[in-house]
């Protein structure tokens, strides 16, 4: 893990948080700027800094975190009628953070994200 990376010292328990789901693999807690009513992130536990830094090692984790984003929907409320999931990579794709994380989003109709 990385000492200074922010989501490293929450799973760490050096800055507190509220995890809403958490086992051995990842950990998903309410994002502090949400773009929606239900809006949570998804992380791993092991420090990958984005999708472009991905091996075939972590395709297990990876899974995982589409499947814990759906639990997190669920237990949110937004399982049928709806949500979105995004992972931004690099600073072209709006990454702040370089840890990778999922963004579980809805609660409210999102709308297109890319016009034709």
């Amino acid at each position: 893990m990385s000492q200074e990376c922010i989501f490293c010292r929450i799973i760490n328990g050096e800055i507190a948080t509220e995890f809403v789901y958490q086992d051995e693999q990842v950990v998903a807690f309410r994002d502090i700027a949400p773009k929606a009513p239900v809006h949570v992130l998804v992380v791993p536990r092991r420090h990958i800094p984005s999708l472009a830094h991905v091996t075939a090692e972590d395709e297990g984790v990876l899974g995982h975190m589409m499947y814990v984003a759906r639990q997190v929907a669920e237990q949110e409320g937004v399982l049928e009628s709806g949500f979105r999931t995004i992972v931004n990579t690099g600073p072209d794709g709006g990454q702040e953070i370089y840890h990778i994380h999922m963004h579980v989003l809805g609660g409210r109709p999102l709308g297109r994200m890319v016009s034709r």
